[in-house]
């Protein structure tokens, strides 16, 4: 079961694509795109933000764990990090890419891209940065979803604090879970691990009991709520009611992927099957020529400060690139002139 954002944070992405080649698009707009973006319009160079409005925090009520800025609603994050775009002459786009890939190499042999949207339109980058950020997939229990952000919780350092000496569930979901419980653990006295088929060990029993976690193995068919939409409890199989006002499960983690087929970035999966996210190497760089990815698309467990400091040094890299590039050009550009002018260039061969 994926989980999205529960309301977009839309202000005004009506910037027009511009007809001429632009030296970058970046797809996606959450923290890794926008400092991305902002690194390359600060370096005076024409950078296109692509954003399809649905951020993976968007049902939290603030950002945690970002220094000068903890508790800052994500939409107003985000208003603020495309305002700082813009202010540097980069465009932020409403859209939602359905294909980015190579196209015919520029005269002067520097690499080209074509990105286009959902409504047709299309535009030509020099360079790409990817930051499409993830999706979460919880486990198909009746009642979950509902509750994700809220109620329901993945990250102790991201939602910890809010949640703290509440009666707590962790779902199990495999190994990682175990982690999951001891860092919750931290967090409130009252803590219950559901099995859900999984078979601790009894190290981690032990584990368990000398931090009076109790364990629960019957199956849970159903997260119950009261009127007000918070979380009541947990209905077992046997008909048990376990009340808990907060519920933590590890998701799974996967990369968003939606029109990026061409490009035939490289993949990587986590260890017990947790997630699938873009290989890459410094600086966000891939094996696609021309092509950086930043954030939690290629780095799952980053937060928000993460995210944006990866595609800040993305930004710098592809900026670097360009100016490479330019210099190459200007290069050959000037052993032609002087070709042309000199005047044994006219004699016969």
């Amino acid at each position: 079961m994926s989980v999205t954002s529960a309301e977009p944070t839309r202000d005004n992405m009506m910037d027009k694509l511009p007809q001429e080649t632009v030296d970058a698009v970046v797809i996606g707009g959450g923290a890794a795109g926008l400092n991305g973006a902002l690194m390359l319009a600060r370096s005076r160079r024409s950078v296109v933000v692509i954003d399809s409005d649905t951020p993976r925090n968007a049902p939290a009520e603030g950002v945690h764990g970002l220094l000068g800025l903890d508790g800052t609603p994500p939409s107003e994050l985000l208003r603020k990090g495309r305002e700082e775009v813009r202010r540097y002459g980069g465009l932020v786009v409403g859209g939602q890419v359905v294909s980015a890939a190579p196209a015919a190499a520029a005269a002067d042999g520097d690499l080209r891209f074509t990105v286009t949207l959902a409504d047709g339109r299309t535009l030509q980058a020099r360079r790409l940065l990817v930051a499409t950020g993830l999706r979460d997939e919880l486990p198909d229990i009746p009642g979950l979803a509902a509750h994700w952000g809220r109620g329901v919780v993945h990250c102790p350092y991201c939602h910890g604090w809010e949640v703290r000496d509440e009666p707590i569930g962790v779902l199990a979901v495999g190994p990682a879970s175990v982690h999951h419980a001891l860092l919750f653990r931290q967090l409130t006295d009252d803590l219950v691990y559901f099995t859900r088929g999984t078979d601790p060990d009894e190290d981690t029993r032990a584990r368990f009991a000398a931090r009076g976690i109790r364990v629960v193995e019957t199956p849970v068919t159903a997260i119950e709520a009261a009127e007000d939409g918070t979380i009541t409890g947990v209905r077992l199989a046997d008909s048990e009611f376990v009340p808990r006002r907060v519920l933590a499960v590890a998701t799974r983690m996967q990369a968003r992927t939606d029109g990026l087929e061409e490009l035939k970035l490289p993949m990587q999966d986590l260890p017990g099957g947790m997630g699938r996210h873009f290989s890459t190497g410094m600086a966000g760089t891939t094996e696609v020529p021309g092509v950086w990815v930043a954030g939690n698309a290629t780095d799952l467990m980053a937060q928000v400060g993460a995210s944006a400091a990866a595609g800040a040094l993305a930004g710098a890299h592809m900026n670097a690139d360009l100016a490479a590039a330019d210099t190459d050009a200007a290069l050959r550009a000037s052993r032609h002139g002087a070709r042309q002018a000199s005047p044994d260039a006219a004699l016969p061969s």
